[in-house]
């Protein structure tokens, strides 16, 4: 009996049109320019730097017949780079072939397993890659059992097709500010995809889940053909019975501790019979001419709303708005009172006060008065009915402290296919909701993120709405200025998207290189003529990035409290996340005033600055340092130039991280020497490494401060800085447990000042941080 099936599963590859050696030839040379463009730094290949990836999936999609065979030449060469430890490779390789696994019919259980047992010896290599073999180890393990649970839940979750069994939504923010990218480019993408998404109807998505779950459960049974046109003139409530009934049987199956491939056929079967009637039976009805057999089932594109930035408020409310539809019909009852109103910034935010007649004496207070009103009593009502603009405190379970990012608690045993982050943070409460934000821009972009970004956990801090049902991910696609002549602009404002490359080769390969692209889809005229298939380039790297980017890395966020020079004037305080540039200004002394020094030779450019700052060491110890100089100005910047520092994929809950977060400071100092010719005066720079710094100016000479490299972000007439990495605002004071015994013998809580946590960013990138 093994042999007989056996020999006719080999008889059947051998009948395969696909299985000629011209097809498996073409797709090993595919795949072998991906991995030359990871090995090598020609520049023929960096000219086509992306393109690669993106055309090797377009094979596939064009000729869904090809999967297998990709299939298996990713396999081999996962297998050789394991055998080989040639670990650069392993992580691209993994996300190209999941990403076919999730799209394609016709894999067998064999390749499945095959894939998983590879997955399961990954495990053995460090992080990152015993991360990603672990995540596509776990979504292998349903998919091996229940074919097209994949493609299933990601089609519904970002299409937002309702459906109780799987109520998971999912939506990519796109935002792109009009002052730092071009308006051709802003409305290229939105042209881009817009003419992607109209054919994106909900009907076409509920056919594309039927049609793919069937084909991938019953293979070569399946005819199509006929099921493609019994789809197509299915009237929409006939579409939504059968949408329904696929996915309660694919969701009920999969949720079983041991689910079975043969009883999810036996189920499927009874939907594809009852589909196209009694004669579709398996192996009873003979399939369709292969030339007349339909395309491929195409996998949408995810739902993408575009936006302008318009200032750091945009983001909450877009993400409460995104909230806003399902919310009421979600929330628990100890979670009532964190409805989702105030749009308006911090109007929930004022109190009033009320005078006070109460000495604060107790044998001042009436008899009684400590005795609290029977709960349906009048003055427990008046009590209510009185209480105006007060700050409502909220009684939250014992233990509980909000977390420090939006991924959710870390943590191995996430449910299958479940998006990540998806843990219940409070009783009852899922998070059913995840957030993609992505944004296009340069460093200054990227600052103005992080301006919203703490705004929205400061809002957490206060009126906790949002965290414990919307997982958010941030994602971040480089889009510099034009090309231009050698020493122009573009290293300085694409550091963080040249770190990011550095740590992760997969993002510099596929995200990277879309600049040029960019570019060049702003300046080519758009196309009126909807009848012919255009390849959306952008919007498939794109949508390959948000799927498959799941690896944060996170960045500190660093507070400056600034001092001006008019005391009248209240300090200021802002973030950045890249750089702060401290200026001399070229400040004119007062007639009436008086000045420490005369101004010449003696004085020299510059200005005397006093720093005092904790200097970095690799005993952590502290170790204050205070100097006193005369420089022309100070760089801060919280982007390391090489890969062997900075920025971890570790969550904010690692305690390593905090400790290797520091500024790369360099001062330009003046030095004064002299001569036979008399005083001259040059300049030095020193770099030093500190996580905390304060800089005063010691004469008239003020400062002026930039903030990422952004002119808007710009401070004139300081006296004095202080930078600090900042707390985050949920992690204050915290109560001790430990009572202690007072006076009178009570029992009370110790109110302990614990280290506050640092605020963190993640930028979602395919591997983390690579070492």
């Amino acid at each position: 009996m093994e042999v007989g099936q056996g020999g006719s599963r080999w008889a059947e590859l051998l009948s395969t049109p696909h299985r000629c050696p011209d097809v498996e030839l073409d797709l090993q040379r595919s795949v072998q320019a991906v991995l030359r463009e990871l090995s090598a730094q020609a520049p023929a290949l960096q000219s086509n730097q992306g393109m690669w990836r993106w055309s090797l999936h377009k094979k596939v999609e064009r000729d869904p017949g090809k999967s297998p065979a990709l299939v298996r030449i990713l396999l081999r060469e996962l297998e050789k780079a394991e055998s080989e430890d040639l670990r650069h490779v392993i992580i691209p390789l993994l996300h190209t072939l999941m990403y076919v696994l999730t799209k394609a019919t016709g894999i067998t259980e064999e390749l499945h397993r095959r894939t998983y047992a590879l997955c399961v010896r990954l495990l053995t290599l460090p992080t990152p890659y015993c991360t990603i073999a672990l995540d596509c180890a776990i979504r292998l393990k349903t998919e091996t059992a229940v074919p097209g649970t994949l493609y299933q839940r990601m089609v519904i979750a970002e299409q937002n097709l309702t459906n109780e069994l799987y109520p998971y939504q999912e939506r990519v923010f796109l935002f792109v500010d009009p002052e730092l990218v071009s308006a051709s480019v802003c409305s290229a993408l939105l042209l881009e995809i817009e003419a992607a998404q109209e054919q994106q109807t909900p009907e076409a998505c509920m056919r594309h889940v039927v049609s793919h779950a069937l084909q991938a459960a019953l293979g070569e049974a399946c005819h199509a053909g006929a099921l493609h046109r019994k789809l197509q003139t299915s009237s929409h409530r006939t579409l939504e019975h059968y949408f329904h009934a696929v996915v309660a049987a694919v969701e009920q199956m999969a949720s079983e501790a041991s689910p079975s491939r043969a009883e999810h056929l036996e189920r499927l079967e009874e939907i594809y019979c009852s589909l196209l009637g009694p004669a579709a039976a398996r192996g009873r009805c003979g399939g369709d001419p292969v030339q007349d057999r339909p395309p491929g089932v195409p996998l949408p594109s995810p739902c993408i709303t575009f936006h302008l930035w318009a200032g750091e408020d945009q983001l909450w409310k877009e993400l409460v708005l995104f909230l806003r539809p399902q919310s009421q019909l979600r929330l628990s009852a100890d979670l009532e009172a964190l409805d989702l109103q105030g749009l308006r910034p911090d109007q929930e935010l004022a109190r009033v006060s009320v005078l006070s007649t109460d000495s604060g004496i107790e044998r001042d207070l009436p008899l009684g008065a400590d005795e609290p009103p029977a709960p349906g009593s009048p003055e427990m009502e008046r009590a209510g009915l009185q209480r105006k603009g007060g700050i409502k405190k909220r009684a939250w379970p014992p233990d509980f402290l909000m977390p420090g990012s939006w991924d959710g608690p870390p943590g191995l045993h996430r449910r299958t296919g479940r998006p990540s982050g998806d843990g219940e943070l409070l009783p009852g409460v899922s998070r059913l909701h995840t957030a993609r934000v992505l944004v296009l821009g340069d460093d200054r972009m990227l600052g103005r993120l992080a301006q919203a970004y703490h705004r929205l956990r400061k809002r957490e801090s206060q009126k906790f709405c949002l965290t414990p049902r919307l997982s958010l991910q941030l994602y971040y696609i480089p889009v510099l200025a034009p090309e231009e002549p050698a020493a122009s602009r573009q290293p300085e404002l694409g550091e963080l998207a040249a770190f990011l490359g550095r740590a992760d080769p997969w993002y510099e390969s596929t995200v990277n290189t879309l600049c040029p692209a960019i570019h060049k889809l702003a300046k080519m005229p758009p196309s009126l003529d909807m009848s012919r298939t255009v390849d959306p380039f952008l919007l498939d790297v794109i949508t390959y990035y948000v799927r498959m980017g799941t690896q944060p890395i996170y960045f500190q966020i660093y507070t400056v409290k600034i001092f001006f020079s008019d005391l009248s004037q209240d300090p200021a305080e802002d973030i950045f996340l890249t750089e702060l540039k401290v200026k001399i200004q070229d400040s004119r002394f007062p007639k009436d005033g008086f000045s420490p020094r005369r101004r010449g030779v003696a004085e020299g450019p510059g200005a005397e600055l006093s720093m005092c700052y904790q200097k970095a060491l690799l005993s952590h110890r502290p170790r204050e340092v205070t100097v006193s100089l005369r420089a022309t100005g100070l760089v801060l910047k919280a982007i390391p130039a090489s890969d062997k520092e900075g920025p971890s994929q570790h969550p904010a809950t690692a305690a390593p991280v905090t400790d290797h977060t520091c500024l790369n400071v360099s001062v330009t100092e003046v030095v004064k020497s002299s001569n036979l010719a008399g005083r001259s005066f040059s300049t030095v720079t020193n770099t030093f490494r500190t996580a905390n710094i304060q800089i005063q100016s010691q004469d008239q000479r003020l400062l002026t401060l930039l903030l990422d490299k952004d002119n808007q972000r710009t401070f004139r007439d300081v006296a004095r800085l202080e930078v600090a990495p900042c707390p985050e605002p949920c992690s204050g004071a915290q109560k001790s447990k430990a009572p202690w015994s007072s006076s009178h013998g009570q029992k009370e809580m110790e109110t302990v000042k614990a280290k506050p946590k640092p605020l963190l960013m993640p930028i979602n990138t395919f591997s983390g941080v690579v070492q």
